[in-house]
């Protein structure tokens, strides 16, 4: 086997029957998700910030630009509010999306948006924005159609194959570019839920690794082919999970001693 079917098989072990389970499994997950997707496109977010909020509720000594902070206590309600959707294998579905917008981007849309263009969080666009070299986004009157046709494509899915349907649900979700701000962060979260659901494990799209995240995410875009993504998002999980496999199997990396540090007859 290689080592996505390894990590398959240890998430598979797992007994995940409440949330405290999910918690358990999912302790230090839930805050390095957070801050790799939030800083994929904040520059603001930093880990230590992350995981303050993440344990303490609160962010000591902060003096960058607030919107960092609401977008990071937002994943964590996120998480809080997802943990309950997946215990009871809540089929994806609009209103889930919709909601999941909604509690990532509150208190984070800019005045332009809310006021002048009357964008809420938790609502599909009201107006058309383009992303990408290709200038990708479904027309407002079709992203509801769009995301409904997406949304029962890959629930009817019954295959085995449940990372490249998620990669073909996430490569769609962006495409389509449903709302006004925070797809990024929407489509990442209902990436992971779709995972976890169909029994996968969810994964982390690195930060460091977003060059070719946005690469593989062009390559559907211009040609619809979701082979670059799928294998980018398998490396991923990979990366996501190597040092907890490693740990399971009693293999874990080697740190330097003390006499590494001196020159040979020192």
């Amino acid at each position: 086997m290689g080592l996505y079917e390894d990590v398959l098989e240890m998430w598979q072990s797992y007994t995940i029957v409440s949330i405290y389970d999910i918690d358990k499994y999912l302790d230090s997950f839930r805050i390095l998700f957070a801050y790799n997707s939030g800083k994929i496109e904040n520059d603001d977010i930093t880990y230590h910030e992350t995981r303050e909020i993440f344990e303490n509720g609160t962010v000591s000594g902060f003096s960058g630009d607030p919107r960092a902070l609401f977008e990071q206590q937002n994943q964590r309600l996120c998480y809080e509010y997802l943990k309950y959707k997946i215990i009871n294998r809540e089929t994806l579905s609009a209103d889930l999306v919709k909601e999941i917008h909604r509690v990532l981007t509150m208190g984070t849309y800019s005045e332009n948006s809310y006021i002048q263009k009357g964008e809420r969080p938790g609502e599909y666009k009201k107006h058309d924005y383009v992303t990408g070299v290709h200038e990708v986004g479904s027309a407002v009157e079709d992203v509801e159609s769009d995301m409904e046709a997406l949304i029962d494509e890959v629930n009817e899915y019954s295959g085995e194959d449940i990372l490249k349907a998620a990669a073909y649900l996430h490569a769609r979700f962006e495409f389509i570019h449903p709302f006004a701000d925070g797809n990024g962060r929407v489509g990442r979260a209902i990436l992971n839920y779709f995972l976890i659901i169909n029994g996968h494990p969810p994964l982390i799209v690195y930060n460091d690794d977003k060059r070719g995240y946005y690469s593989a995410l062009q390559e559907y875009d211009e040609t619809e082919e979701i082979a670059p993504l799928f294998e980018f998002l398998r490396q991923q999980c990979e990366k996501t999970w190597a040092k907890t496999l490693a740990l399971s199997n009693g293999s874990a990396q080697k740190r330097k001693g003390l006499s590494d540090f001196f020159a040979k007859g020192e």
